[in-house]
């Protein structure tokens, strides 16, 4: 048994995820995959396109054997705490054997260099002064990294998923996780790009596909016909809610700093749709998604006390045979059930992250095109597989 976690969303489940995990196995000798899978809040500050069950039972049915949740503080958070809770969730399962991840370059090494590079340029003088100076925090990172690395470094750093397997490595190295990093090259399109490769297109080309009526089928393992969520139904709640918070509020959610909370409450009374309000909201110090991120956040109710802790429990969202092997090997440190209701009786933390996980549930339940209820959370029954 040779047990090897995944990082992902799975909006949508799409082929190269498939050819991910096929070659995770092949290379790499990885017998059991579990996933840790964003629920219905994605980190590009959207919502998930199929709910997190209907993703969840995809992901088992094209090579996944256990599915738990990123709560959803995390789901919604920067790179570096998004990578920080979910690579807390895979060690404290204490029976995980490696983490495998994505990449433009599908170089281990090179990723461990970039690590270290981005450590140290987060600590440098320079990296503050920037910041200090109005540069968003990439900008600021790219402009050190630059100063005193070379060429192989900065270009790792120019792509996304690169980036994102760099806070894998350093969310690794902070928790003293023991288990092995491997990195499977990305094949065929481009991160966000609308350019199709044969059988493979990015998760946003798909979605775009998807959400238009149009047939995505060749880009993906299985098309459920299901429902779809689209933020856009429910942009008048978001506002609404904004309209609701005073600054104090607002200044209370992460990654709210240096008077933004001003910017989004003004914004919020004057903006008609979530474009607008967006473009409102927009310095040069913030990049978009930051700021999608931002307004979810104080729509949902999260907090930054909320990111100051791991996460709490281990949500199951669904297994198959060889997930209930991963159960069984398991030696968890958090409490871990199929249930939110018996987690959110576990203790203050879980109460509280099980409370948020409810209230975005009951939101995410407005923006499909026939409003579902409330409470879904705490009875819809995790999906087993043979």
């Amino acid at each position: 048994m040779k047990t090897c976690g995944i990082i992902a969303e799975y909006n949508p489940f799409h082929n190269g995820h498939k050819y991910q995990i096929e070659e995770t196995k092949k290379r790499y000798g990885a017998t059991h995959i579990v996933a840790v899978m964003s629920g219905n809040f994605t980190q590009r500050g959207d919502v998930a396109v199929y709910d997190k069950y209907k993703r969840a039972e995809i992901a088992l049915q094209s090579g996944v054997d256990l599915v738990i949740e990123l709560p959803v503080a995390y789901a919604l958070a920067s790179a570096e705490q998004f990578a920080l809770g979910a690579v807390s969730l895979l060690h404290s399962l204490g029976c995980v054997d490696m983490l495998s991840f994505g990449s433009e370059c599908g170089d281990i090494e090179l990723l461990h260099e970039t690590a270290g590079a981005v450590v140290y340029a987060q600590n440098h003088d320079d990296f503050f002064r920037y910041m200090r100076n109005g540069d968003t925090l990439p900008v600021a990172l790219q402009k050190t990294i630059e100063t005193y690395y070379e060429d192989d470094i900065i270009k790792t750093l120019t792509e996304p998923n690169n980036t994102l397997a760099v806070e894998y490595l350093k969310a690794m190295d902070e928790l003293g996780c023991s288990f092995t990093p491997v990195t499977i090259g990305r094949t065929g399109a481009e991160h966000d790009s609308d350019v199709v490769s044969e059988n493979i297109a990015s998760a946003s080309k798909i979605r775009k596909l998807i959400l238009s009526g149009d047939d995505a089928s060749a880009f993906v393992p299985v098309l459920p016909e299901a429902d779809t969520a689209d933020i856009r139904r429910l942009e008048t709640a978001i506002l609404a809610k904004l309209r609701t918070m005073s600054c104090k509020e607002i200044e209370k959610a992460p990654n709210v700093l240096m008077g933004l909370e001003n910017r989004i409450y003004k914004a919020a009374r004057v903006s008609s749709n979530l474009a607008e309000l967006y473009m409102l909201i927009k310095t040069k110090r913030y990049t978009m998604a930051r700021i999608r991120r931002i307004v979810l956040a104080c729509f949902l109710g999260i907090k930054k006390a909320d990111l100051k802790a791991s996460p709490s429990y281990v949500h199951i969202l669904g297994m198959n045979a060889k997930g209930r092997e991963i159960l069984s090997a398991a030696d968890c440190k958090l409490p871990m059930d199929t249930s939110l209701k018996n987690l959110a009786a576990q203790g203050d933390k879980q109460k509280r992250q099980a409370a948020l996980e409810e209230s975005a549930g009951n939101m995410y339940a407005l923006a499909f095109e026939k409003n579902r209820p409330c409470g879904l959370d705490y009875t819809t029954k995790p999906v087993i597989l043979p």
